[in-house]
């Protein structure tokens, strides 16, 4: 293949993949007589209700595994990130839905193999990878972590708490990338250390009980990892840097104030929630549209949105997983996360290698 074949084959659009995975209906809602809305017909696609259809990328029954959704999904992005392409996860779905549980970027995420998260898989995979490339290629690696929260629309850096939120930006480079100044990057040097900066992140994370999850993200929490790579450049004499970033987005939950109970505080977060999934949605919505997305896309509205300008519609490639509760007493939750979602096919991303 020549090189002009090849710059041609690094920015082709691809369209942003969305799966829809549901939870199994928990013990509270088989005593409260709650019964499963949904059907799966074995397919990628599922049926709310009586006539309600959706098509995706792939659909997740409750039976489905951690493995089988980070094995088709999630492990091509992390192959990706060493040949020089940004990725990205998102979860989305109302609160107690099953995101922190699928991303595993609880602060008490199971260690059992087949209930480890996507989080953990990548940096297991990440690390096997990196040693196996230290003996193979002579490629120099060097591997970075941050770990943010957006609470009340302020930034937070849960690997450098005692940092004033005053003093983390979010900036757009002459070239268009998005760069977060004011966070703390922690070198790692192995799988133990990485796993310790996420659970010592995630400590930090603000959570709280609400009617609907006792242990409820009340915030949006991006993990990133950063793998800089010296790859000796064609005929071996000199070496180039490549640089990928693999962005791992827990976002808080969906809701609506009357299930969920909240007053005071906790309404207070509710309405800032819903207020940065209003504005990604709102992004969501202009990038599917030709018009719009010639025009304005109002990433502005919104530090999350800022924060994901080139996860939707830039230079990433990026995998929105919509994680739905399957029974009929949260029908409204699960439609809205299913159109949601299903606005997000439309998002035509071009990833290109970071040289």
């Amino acid at each position: 293949m020549g090189e002009e074949e090849e710059e041609e084959e690094e920015e082709e659009a691809l369209p942003v993949r969305v799966v829809a995975r549901a939870r199994p209906l928990l013990g509270v809602e088989t005593v409260l007589s709650c019964r499963s809305c949904v059907a799966f017909s074995g397919g990628a696609s599922l049926v709310l209700g009586k006539d309600r259809v959706f098509t995706f990328d792939a659909v997740y029954p409750p039976s489905s595994s951690q493995e089988s959704i980070y094995s088709e999904w999630v492990k091509p992005l992390v192959d990706g990130c060493f040949q020089g392409y940004n990725a990205t996860v998102l979860a989305y779905g109302q609160t107690g839905a099953g995101k922190t549980y699928t991303m595993g970027s609880g602060n008490n995420s199971c260690r059992l193999e087949e209930e480890m998260g996507i989080i953990p898989r990548v940096m297991a995979d990440m690390f096997q990878r990196i040693e196996e490339d230290r003996f193979l290629s002579g490629r120099e690696l060097e591997v970075r972590v941050s770990y943010i929260e957006i609470y009340n629309e302020e930034m937070k850096d849960l690997l450098h708490p005692s940092t004033s939120s005053k003093s983390i930006a979010i900036r757009e480079r002459g070239d268009g990338k998005i760069v977060l100044t004011g966070v703390k990057e922690v070198q790692v040097n192995s799988l133990e250390e990485m796993q310790r900066a996420l659970d010592e992140g995630s400590l930090c994370r603000t959570v709280a009980g609400t009617m609907m999850n006792n242990q409820s993200s009340r915030s949006h929490s991006i993990f990133t990892i950063t793998i800089d790579q010296q790859v000796p450049k064609r005929g071996g004499k000199s070496r180039e840097l490549i640089t990928a970033k693999f962005h791992l987005v827990d976002l808080a939950g969906s809701e609506r104030a009357k299930r969920t109970g909240n007053v005071g505080v906790r309404l207070k977060e509710s309405v800032n929630i819903n207020s940065g999934l209003l504005a990604l949605g709102n992004v969501i919505s202009a990038l599917g549209d030709e018009k719009k997305r010639a025009t304005h896309v109002p990433y502005r509205e919104s530090k999350l949105t800022r924060m994901l300008q080139d996860s939707l519609g830039g230079n990433s490639r990026t995998v929105m997983i919509a994680c739905i509760s399957p029974a009929d007493s949260s029908f409204e939750e699960t439609l809205n996360t299913l159109k949601y979602a299903n606005r997000a096919r439309n998002i035509k991303n071009v990833p290109i290698i970071n040289r």
